[in-house]
């Protein structure tokens, strides 16, 4: 019987148990221990910036934390690409604040600059001008930071970096999570590396790391009795889990070269499908760790779909996926005010998330190929090995 192949395993390196059994013998099973604090210093180690990072229990707290340290509540506009995964918006009203969308670009599929732009101007014309930028390095790919901090710092507002789905991308040889004054940094089970479950909040000063840490142990008083002057949140990191993390980084620059190696490997095999193109970085200022591999398919080119190449996958038990829905698309966000044209919505209508787990083994590369060979070139012979 065939396994499944999956979107995005999980793919462990083997040495994530010790850092789980010191913590165990240490009795170090709080959020707080050695762990977490290793976890915290290999990352800034690993992303090369005089940066501080905070590890808390989900990319998405590390969001929220970031908006309430830009001042965001409840009646406040924050601008947010359309195009990414709902955890990058839904903070936004958590804070009872109210998000807009941007439309995206054609070579990053991230947040359009122009529309950026246009938005900022159209907000502050109707005296609501944003008090965040949250832009997203989609599928691994860094946006356009230049342009894109270049609009944010012209009119003063902070931006906030989702590098969720990016640690160990690059954008001009700097590490993505760096650029804003916040980064996001999440370890998701299906992500570059994993804790199981958590994310980090990367930050540019130890005023706004010790900040974040005091929100996420529930913004405890230093008082000898349990005394809060304001909201906290139970959004720290557990010592057993950044355990897992300490592990993971030891094998990070080998995951992503694993994820390149898939891309490479889908790159070699769209070459010769009619209409299928690879989500690829556009020059040499981009360095993706392809957390995920994603193809378009040019319905001027092929009468084949997305669903049904989905639908191909499915029946040899192989896992691939609809692109993020575009936000302004959501029934929940029907309302929110959208900047652009309809970028997002052309890619999410011709676009496939296929199989890129650093773990993939040539047998079931070869499976991913027969299928796709099957379905657009009429069975040509096609060897990874």
């Amino acid at each position: 019987m065939k396994s499944k192949i999956w979107l995005s395993s999980p793919h462990l390196g083997g040495s994530e148990l010790k850092y789980i059994k010191e913590a165990l013998d240490a009795n170090w099973v709080a959020p707080l221990g050695p762990n977490v604090d290793g976890f915290e210093q290999d990352l800034e180690i690993f992303l090369n910036e005089k940066i501080k990072v905070a590890a808390l229990s989900a990319g998405t707290a590390a969001l929220h934390l970031a908006l309430i340290e830009c001042n965001v509540s409840a009646g406040d506009e924050v601008i947010c690409q359309s195009m990414t995964f709902s955890a990058s918006a839904n903070p936004i009203v958590y804070l009872g604040a109210v998000p807009v969308f941007i439309d995206s670009e054609k070579d990053t599929w991230n947040m359009c600059p122009a529309a950026l732009k246009e938005a900022i101007e159209d907000r502050i014309s109707k005296g609501k001008k944003p008090k965040a930028i949250i832009v997203v390095n989609l599928y691994g790919m860094p946006a356009k930071m230049d342009e894109i901090l270049t609009v944010a710092d012209n009119y003063g507002i902070p931006l906030i970096e989702d590098a969720a789905e990016s640690l160990g991308s690059r954008y001009k040889g700097k590490s993505c999570g760096t650029f804003g004054r916040f980064g996001i940094l999440s370890f998701n089970g299906n992500k570059i590396i994993t804790t199981s479950g958590g994310g980090a909040l990367v930050c540019h000063s130890q005023e706004d790391k010790d900040k974040a840490v005091f929100l996420s142990t529930q913004a405890r008083d230093k008082a000898p009795h349990y005394q809060h002057s304001q909201i906290g949140y139970n959004y720290r990191m557990s010592n057993i889990s950044a355990g897992i993390g300490r592990g993971q980084m030891e094998v990070l620059e080998e995951r992503v070269e694993g994820r390149r190696n898939v891309h490479r490997f889908y790159d070699e095999l769209c070459r010769n499908l009619d209409g299928v193109t690879l989500f690829s970085e556009p020059s040499s200022d981009f360095y993706s760790n392809h957390w995920l591999s994603v193809i378009t398919i040019d319905e001027t080119k092929s009468s084949i779909t997305p669903e049904d190449l989905r639908l191909e996958f499915l029946k040899d038990d192989i896992e691939s996926r609809p692109i993020w829905k575009p936000m302004h698309l959501q029934p929940i966000f029907k309302d929110a005010p959208y900047y652009g044209r309809k970028v997002a919505e052309e890619l999410f209508g011709n676009s496939l998330c296929l199989p890129s787990g650093s773990n993939l083994s040539d047998d079931e590369k070869e499976r991913i190929a027969k299928v796709m060979i099957d379905v657009f070139s009429d069975k040509k012979e096609y060897s990874v090995l």
